[in-house]
């Protein structure tokens, strides 16, 4: 008999919706009945592609003896912290203010059931002692003594929880903030080179994680100091190193969340999209500044596997894919050397074994994990092929064994759609398409886009989540800012007034029923949101952009591109509010320094009135390099329902090109030479 939970959108709670556990969504009607009945809430939450949400739940919530305890002692709550990162971003903080240690998932904790406020907090806890953990069992019985026995101190602690929660998100003195200098511009890369780890590139040891807002500061610091070598180097390394690890998926395209050793070679081999629409960014923009072949090989391989896996039929980007497969942590993924030796002819398996390591140890518990041992030089001088026959042989084998792979049982796709990372996708869609001149990219990312516009914009207001045609849930701080920034990379490539019409509806609702007027910035929830024992407003980057870093930088381009003061006045006061933070913490914050960097250096928008078919052409030169401090929208000249910023801006011949930088406009310029001698 299925729990509450059988009706969610959530795949993550559908998963444990045939649990013994009494499961509730989080809910009015849950939190009411812990109240009515003075039991503590067990709050777990987790995401469905978590490894270890997934040991807990066949450990202990499918179990009939733990799921009696439960049901007996507590309110079960199960959230999905993908649709509510609002709850995991409070009781993240709360765990690490109870625990002085970092979280994760699962998230476990006991709130009472009087305000909602947490007593305790853990995360994954084994069904039986081990790891110098309690058992799950023992832990529920303690934490029923402890609540019926300490209602006081339990009642004063969540006071001090409370002031703790405030005083994390507290804005700080900002009375220096008045020049808001280029110091942490300089600082991050002082850090940036601290942390970075030279033998295999990236910016710590094992496990690592990609960071790509780290690379993208790293290549956006080279444009602006050429002669700074070293930062370009960093960021290719890591590129490099990546692209060649078994954190890439050499068959099938895009990236796993991290890798587990030092080389990049064994990840966690669940798939999120937001890491792919991210990095898809960074080896484009890479591509541009190097024109390494591989960064652009793979930031194709990353769009055609979003296309061919995690594009839904209707046009959104579904979220995530599992880790696991028949149980098993990267079973999918892993192959026996007989098996490959089976599939392939003679050629092409010596080829293959040399190319990743089968010649080898294995790599992960008895199998082989495809990583990149020998580049094709090195394959062709030792097999005394030429390169050419290199890639022609490798192409032929990995036909087959991807053919292969794809008969094996799948892992498990989350097929929720978040407004938020789709828009993260949206924008690495946009910029891979237009650097690469891949339109199947562009039209992927327009498909999205539209998805977006026709199911979770409703009322002029956006919905955070969608599954099987149900839209929910009021959006967060992240999603309205990640869609503004997204609309403006496709509108670089292809121009839609409708689109950029719905951009500034995103951002007037952000200055509406987000911004902090007081003391600047943005909370995460709107001013009409679900009443929480805390609304949050946090500065720093985590595993995606800041919100209030994307919505500074995405304000600042749109108001310079439509000279609108109010957006460049709120992206300045989000500046000054975390401008403590900046100065204290730079790596932390890359997103903010995008802002930043582009408050002192207003961003070079140029214009392009005339012709499709040559104004096309105009724009694909000018796209040709890397300018990241660059926005070039062509516009039909038969259009006329334009903002007077771009109306005044008017078609004359062919084409024409108006540079303009801040509040300064150069004259018109009709040649495509002249326009590029001016650029220089």
């Amino acid at each position: 008999m299925p729990n509450r939970l059988i009706d969610e959108t959530s795949p993550y709670l559908q998963q444990h919706a045939h649990n013994p556990v009494d499961w509730y969504p989080w809910s009015a009607d849950a939190l009411a009945l812990a109240e009515r009945e003075d039991k503590p809430v067990l709050l777990s939450i987790g995401y469905s592609a978590c490894h270890w949400c997934h040991v807990m739940a066949h450990e202990s919530f499918e179990n009939e003896g733990t799921a009696a305890l439960m049901n007996e002692l507590f309110v079960n709550i199960k959230v999905d912290r993908e649709e509510r990162p609002d709850l995991d971003r409070i009781y993240q903080n709360a765990h690490q203010l109870l625990s002085q240690r970092g979280g994760g998932w699962p998230l476990t904790v006991f709130l009472s059931p009087k305000n909602q406020v947490p007593f305790f907090a853990g995360t994954y806890f084994p069904n039986k002692p081990r790891h110098g953990l309690i058992s799950f069992s023992d832990l529920l019985h303690r934490i029923s003594d402890f609540y019926r026995e300490n209602l006081d101190s339990i009642e004063e602690q969540g006071s001090r929880m409370i002031a703790a929660l405030q005083d994390m998100d507290a804005p700080r003195d900002t009375a220096n903030t008045a020049a808001l200098g280029t110091e942490p511009l300089q600082s991050v890369r002082r850090q940036l080179e601290q942390s970075f780890e030279p033998g295999h590139g990236g910016f710590s040891s094992a496990p690592k994680f990609p960071h790509a807002t780290h690379l993208e500061r790293l290549l956006r610091h080279w444009a602006v100091h050429p002669d700074d070598e070293p930062a370009l180097e960093m960021a290719r390394r890591t590129l490099e190193n990546m692209g060649r690890g078994g954190i890439y998926d050499q068959l099938g395209g895009g990236f796993c969340r991290y890798s587990v050793d030092e080389q990049w070679m064994i990840p966690h081999f669940e798939k999120m999209l937001y890491d792919n629409g991210a990095l898809q960014a960074v080896y484009a923009w890479a591509w541009q500044a190097t024109d390494e072949p591989l960064f652009r090989t793979i930031a194709l391989g990353i769009g055609h596997w979003v296309m061919a896996e995690m594009q839904s039929p209707e046009g959104g980007y579904y979220s995530a894919l599992d880790a696991d497969s028949e149980g098993e942590e990267g079973r999918f993924y892993v192959w026996d050397k007989a098996e490959v030796k089976a599939l392939l002819e003679n050629d092409e398996f010596q080829l293959i074994s040399l190319r990743y390591g089968l010649d080898g140890m294995p790599n992960f518990e008895g199998h082989w994990h495809l990583h990149v041992y020998r580049e094709l030089l090195e394959l062709a001088e030792t097999l005394e092929f030429s390169e050419a026959q290199c890639v022609k042989v490798l192409a032929s084998a990995h036909a087959k064994l991807f053919k292969t792979r794809e008969q094996r049982v799948r892992p498990v796709r989350d097929e929720k759609i978040l407004g938020g990372w789709n828009a993260l996708m949206v924008k690495g869609m946009a910029i891979a398409g237009r650097t690469l001149d891949e339109p199947a990219l562009i039209d992927s990312a327009e498909r999205a886009l539209d998805f977006i516009h026709r199911t979770l914009w409703r009322d002029g207001r956006l919905l955070a989540t969608c599954k099987d045609d149900k839209a929910h849930l009021m959006a967060y701080l992240d999603d309205y800012a990640y869609l503004i920034d997204a609309i403006l990379e496709l509108l670089q490539v292809r121009w839609q007034s409708k689109t950029l019409h719905w951009a500034c509806e995103l951002a007037d609702v952000l200055l509406e029923h987000f911004e902090d007027r007081e003391a600047g910035g943005f909370y995460f929830t709107a001013d009409d949101h679900e009443q929480l024992i805390h609304r949050s407003r946090s500065f720093s980057d985590d595993a995606t952009p800041a919100g209030n870093g994307i919505a500074a930088y995405a304000l600042a381009r749109l108001g310079h591109l439509l000279g609108e003061t109010r957006y460049l006045e709120a992206a300045e006061r989000t500046l000054k509010a975390a401008w403590p933070a900046l100065q204290q913490h730079p790596a932390a914050h890359n997103s903010l320094l995008l802002a930043l960097e582009e408050y002192h250096q207003p961003p070079q928008i140029i214009i392009l009135r005339g012709e499709s078919s040559e104004m096309e052409n105009w724009r694909q030169e000018l796209g040709k390099s890397y300018a990241p401090g660059r926005m070039v929208f062509a516009i039909d000249s038969a259009l006329e329902d334009l903002p007077e910023a771009l109306a005044e801006k008017k078609p004359a011949g062919k084409t024409v090109a108006y540079i303009c930088e801040g509040t300064r406009c150069l004259p018109a310029v009709r040649s495509l030479k002249k326009l590029k001698s001016q650029l220089k």
